[in-house]
């Protein structure tokens, strides 16, 4: 992935956990870097969402630090202290405002991110040589099993644009406005207003529609830093040369990332795709979408390449959402397995069965009430899931 101008990436071992590895992420920024950002709506959100959030508003950006192995969630004012400890070291470092620092944390909850570790793995990580978007795709990591980067690029205002992205997340994933920790670089000039726009739009339809468990996290965040320095004129506004060509890339890039998590989901085998169309609107279809999506019992029917479609009504009837029993309609790949609240006639679950089989699912499904429709993600549930989860402290 391209090196995008005005980014600066280090990473450190600060030693959170007994791992061999570095698990400390040090972005900087040239002066004059704008933000945007969106975060978890989970209630017992970490300080690292809720400092996040503050400095946001200022929607300037010097720094970003990533820790890897304790998500300092739940931990009171000593999970506080430790991310103002971070701020400030590093405000001191760059001489600017401890509201340009941006820190996220990932891993187990309910441990303080230890103050003494995380301060040390600062000062190795000023000091560190440059690294490259593996290595850093590499050090936010968790349970992760490949590293996830996306690229883009886009002609604005007839400058070249790059734009990155990098995420890690592979379980508790269930966005409700953000995923994950998921970052996006680019040297674009535009407005944080307008950022915050356009990443919020991209979010909506790509990060907001994927699910590998129906647990939303305490500490997701995606935040987007445009360095300005690709020298087109500012974006402020969808109307400006460019915009929807930069607006394209970047939703481009999120699909992209949350693509790469659901695919990597903890113990996943199956990459699903539900179509949901014919809704009464496209909230009433992502809902429906995301009811089957969270289903164990569709999941596993996946997992097990059963071709129990019964699975995805029950999914539907359960959404809440206005659905019509005697109008729903399912496919499974290109073949048609019910129509109008009966199973099509002559029905062959030959070609269902061979669809099952592979590592691409497709999932259709038409409410026959309106024009409303969605695309969701998810993965299947296997025993590996379990295995994953049930020794994660240990």
């Amino acid at each position: 992935m391209p090196e995008i101008a005005g980014v600066a990436k280090r990473v450190a071992r600060a030693r959170y956990k007994e791992w061999d590895r570095c698990d400390l992420t040090y972005v900087e920024f040239d002066a004059g870097t704008v933000v945007a950002g969106v975060t978890t709506r989970n209630i017992c959100c970490s300080s690292e969402v809720e400092l996040c959030r503050d400095n946001l508003k200022g929607g300037k950006a010097r720094a970003l630090v990533v820790n890897a192995g304790n998500s300092n969630a739940f931990t009171g004012y000593r999970g506080r202290e430790a991310v103002e400890a971070i701020t400030n070291q590093v405000a001191a470092h760059l001489g600017c405002s401890p509201t340009e620092i941006f820190v996220s944390s990932t891993g187990v909850i309910g441990v303080p991110l230890p103050k003494d570790k995380a301060q040390a793995g600062l000062r190795a990580a000023f000091d560190a040589p440059l690294c490259n978007w593996q290595e850093v795709a590499d050090t936010i990591g968790t349970t992760d099993t490949f590293a996830k980067g996306a690229k883009a690029i886009a002609i604005v205002d007839g400058k070249r644009i790059e734009i990155v992205g990098v995420i890690k997340g592979s379980g508790m994933i269930a966005p409700d406005m953000a995923t994950m920790l998921g970052y996006i670089f680019t040297d674009v000039a535009v407005e944080p207003a307008f950022l915050q726009t356009l990443l919020s739009e991209a979010n909506s339809s790509t990060f907001s529609c994927i699910t590998v468990d129906s647990d939303t996290s305490t500490s997701d965040t995606v935040l987007a830093f445009a360095t300005g320095k690709a020298g087109n004129a500012i974006l402020t506004g969808h109307d400006d040369t460019g915009a929807d060509a930069f607006a394209s890339a970047l939703h481009d890039v999120c699909r992209q990332l949350a693509h790469l998590v659901v695919r990597d989901g903890e113990g996943a085998q199956k990459f699903i795709a539900i179509h949901v169309t014919g809704a009464a609107s496209d909230g009433s279809a992502r809902r429906i979408g995301l009811a089957i999506a969270n289903s164990p019992l569709v999941k596993t029917a996946i997992a097990g390449e059963d071709a129990n479609w019964g699975r995805v009504v029950m999914a539907v009837g359960k959404a809440g959402e206005p659905a019509d029993r005697d109008r729903l309609s399912i496919s499974f790949g290109a073949t048609q397995v019910a129509n109008n609240g009966l199973p099509v006639d002559g029905y062959d679950e030959t070609p269902v069965a061979a669809h099952l089989k592979g590592q691409e699912i497709g999932i259709g499904v038409d409410i026959g009430l309106g024009s409303g429709s969605a695309t969701v993600w998810t993965c299947d549930l296997t025993h590996g899931y379990i295995s994953i989860n049930a020794d994660y402290r240990s």
